[in-house]
């Protein structure tokens, strides 16, 4: 019975068929340990804590670049293996921001988020110490545009929790970082909604910022909406999650920073956040009764950072109508369960393998290395709300696939004109 169960749990992609008897076994128990969770809030927030905390531990250390694997596509490219570490700070501060924002408490959660936050602090000090053994790269390649743009993103998240708490002289070597990149061009995708992010935060503190860097990436992407949702990743449309990875979730935090200081109109931003809204509603219907989703397009690598956009409209409390917090909990959670049980999504150390559901280094983009994995962390946001929020306490309910092919009523779906 146990066996059955869990091979149903695994029946998308072939899975049960491709790994073996050892790997089955261990998967099992894993699975079986699923269900000591009281409930998803806490396997949600355990399970960020083991994909964050050996990047952020490690720095906290001095010990990121001796101890982080570097695993890294067969095809990749000229770019300095450097940028990795950047990546994986980027990326996973953006993703744990919104919970280690949260107040302190006793809880055991509250004990975990606590250190976690505190070596986050910790851990920032030191990468940017030109003595540091971690000192993070920003001046070699076109890499370190991405991530400066998620760490400024962090910021934005948790200015008490991450930016307040640094000490002055670390603040002043992460303004001199961000504003060094202003000697590179991001590429005419949506790389330059890096580049308007990243002055949006400085702007979001009182610093100078590049007028022209900080308004050409909303411009331009508002010149690229296709509609229903659906931005060009430049002046073409790219069927893949990069509305999610970036555009949307970067869209509406700049465009937010710049209604703030009057340099958008109020309602340019309710524009940006309807089309997010549409797009999250096509990613809540994208998730299978089974709780898997399409392996398309480039980055799949990212796992589940491909649900950005629904975690953080799921944040804000800005779900439609038509869409109950707890479908999206369920949905995301049954996602998560499904693809981080499996074997080979960790080493040894918890530290993440290329793949998108296992380890499967063959299909990493030539961009792709260790540090890049942690996008996944940003399908976590909705722990940046409190455990007695309606999103948590709700009771369980099936998401909008399962309702449909399972014979119930559901809501029907309808474009949008924004």
């Amino acid at each position: 019975m146990r066996r059955r169960k869990f091979i149903e749990a695994l029946s998308f992609a072939g899975i049960a068929g491709a790994v073996k008897p050892s790997q089955l076994l261990a998967a099992e128990q894993h699975a079986e340990s699923l269900s000591l969770y009281k409930n998803d809030r806490q396997y949600w927030y355990e399970l960020l804590h083991k994909i964050a905390n050996p990047v952020v531990s490690n720095l906290a250390k001095g010990t990121l670049k001796k101890n982080m694997p570097l695993e890294k596509s067969a095809t990749f490219d000229s770019r300095s293996l450097s940028v990795t570490y950047l990546e994986a700070v980027g990326r996973t501060y953006a993703g744990i921001a919104p919970w280690i924002a949260l107040p302190n408490d006793n809880s055991r959660e509250g004990i975990m988020r606590k250190g976690l936050k505190e070596d986050a602090i910790t851990g920032l000090n030191k990468c940017f110490d030109p003595a540091g053994a971690d000192l993070l790269n920003f001046s070699k390649d076109y890499q370190p545009i991405v991530d400066s743009a998620y760490l400024a993103q962090a910021f934005l998240r948790a200015p008490v929790a991450l930016w307040q708490p640094l000490d002055s002289l670390t603040k002043q070597r992460i303004i001199a970082s961000f504003k060094s990149l202003r000697n590179r061009k991001p590429f005419n995708s949506n790389w330059l909604l890096f580049g308007s992010i990243t002055e949006a935060f400085l702007l979001s503190i009182g610093e100078e910022y590049d007028n022209g860097r900080l308004m050409h990436g909303v411009k331009s992407l508002n010149d690229w909406y296709k509609g229903d949702g659906w931005y060009g990743d430049g002046p073409n449309l790219a069927f893949d999650y990069y509305n999610s990875f970036v555009i949307h979730p970067m869209m509406v935090d700049t465009l937010r920073v710049l209604v703030d200081h009057k340099l958008e109109e109020e309602k340019t931003y309710d524009v940006a956040l309807i089309r997010m809204q549409r797009y999250a509603v096509g990613q809540e219907r994208m998730i299978s009764p089974e709780g898997t989703y399409p392996p398309i397009g480039r980055s799949i690598t990212y796992r589940t950072g491909a649900f950005q956009a629904l975690s953080q409209v799921a944040l804000m409390e800005k779900l439609p109508e038509t869409i109950a917090p707890a479908q999206v909990r369920c949905a995301l959670t049954k996602v998560k369960k499904n693809m981080y049980s499996v074997p080979g999504t960790f080493d040894k150390n918890n530290w993440l393998k290329l793949g998108f559901c296992g380890h499967q280094p063959e299909i990493a983009d030539y961009y792709t290395s260790t540090g890049s994995l942690y996008m996944a962390t940003l399908s976590f946001l909705p722990l940046g709300l409190p455990a007695t929020n309606l999103f948590w306490t709700q009771e369980p309910v099936d998401w909008t696939a399962k309702k449909a092919w399972s014979g119930q009523s559901f809501q029907k779906d309808y474009h949008v004109d924004y």
